[in-house]
């Protein structure tokens, strides 16, 4: 039966409550689902129009030193644009699948609707090379700050991650409150090497920036 964890808590990937391996880390699914807040009162039955949340997945994969080594290349798009990171240890919207292959984000629900996950990152945890000794799954509303939305509107947020047989090891569940108003991105929860195998360890980390990048700077880039 899968283990659901608690902010902070860590379990071993590979075991049950047992310590028993049955679980298949060949390819694991971290799984992200959430719901919109439904309006109450009156104007809520009103206008009952649910508002387009847009939250994108993301994975740092990380060295020994706990940073991303490899921060992809620019990229001119076919509007113009440049676009950063691409092809490098940051799997993201734009950067869909880790340049080993070993890493891809599956595509992108713009809504949360219906039930399941709304967005999913495979890892391939036992193929992956022994340089990355850590990824960190982050999570944030696109355009949050902007469109005044962020996680204290959020019900039913979580992460999970299900085995290569479609086991489900683990969840962690969070529902906004007030604590998380103002917060646009979560850094959801995190999986480590340790002794050989793999851990993983709910974070629960909430911040007020819309934007990975700004995560991505302040705790998980080398310094220029």
């Amino acid at each position: 039966m899968a283990i659901n964890l608690q902010k902070g808590q860590t379990i071993d990937l590979r075991k049950n409550d047992r310590g028993e391996s049955i679980y298949d880390l060949s390819k694991v699914t971290i799984g992200l689902g959430w719901d919109v807040r439904k309006q109450g009162g009156f104007f809520g039955k009103l206008f009952n129009k649910e508002a387009e949340y847009d939250l994108d997945a993301v994975a740092f994969l990380l060295d020994g030193n706990g940073k991303v080594a490899n921060l992809g290349r620019t990229v001119q798009t076919n509007d113009g644009r440049q676009m950063g990171l691409y092809q490098g240890d940051v799997v993201f919207f734009n950067s869909m699948q880790h340049p080993s292959g070993n890493v891809w984000l599956t595509g992108d629900n713009r809504t949360g609707a219906g039930d399941g996950d709304d967005e999913q990152i495979i890892v391939k945890l036992d193929q992956l090379d022994q340089s990355y000794q850590k990824i960190v799954f982050v999570v944030t509303i696109y355009q949050g700050r902007s469109n005044n939305q962020h996680f204290g509107m959020i019900d039913n947020a979580f992460i999970r991650a299900v085995d290569a047989s479609g086991k489900e090891i683990t969840k962690y569940s969070l529902s906004g409150d007030s604590s998380m108003n103002g917060m646009c991105a979560m850094v959801f929860a995190e999986a480590y090497r340790h002794n050989g195998d793999w851990k993983f360890r709910a974070v629960g980390e909430p911040h007020q920036t819309d934007n990975f990048i700004d995560i991505l700077r302040q705790q998980y880039a080398y310094p220029n």
